[in-house]
């Protein structure tokens, strides 16, 4: 199970990386952390004309009933796979 400090280093590492992840890794990063740092998806969904915000909030929202715990390991395990 990482801590809390394994996933901020993890964070870190991943910001530092040379060149940005793929779209679809940077949304997976994205929702593990909303989901480790705050839980399940809140608020509503954000409207057709925010593309970006929608599809953050959707694949956020692909992680309900993940535990924080569980997403944080997932989180770490995809940053060591992108080699951060």
């Amino acid at each position: 199970m990482a801590t809390k400090e394994e996933l901020d280093a993890a964070v870190a590492r991943v910001n530092a990386l040379p060149s940005a992840p793929g779209t679809s890794d940077m949304l997976a990063l994205y929702a593990l952390y909303k989901q480790a740092s705050v839980g399940d998806a809140t608020g509503s969904r954000p409207g057709m004309f925010d593309v970006k915000g929608r599809a953050k909030w959707d694949a956020w929202n692909e992680k309900k009933g993940t535990s924080r715990e569980a997403a944080a390991d997932q989180y770490v395990a995809l940053a060591r796979r992108l080699g951060a």
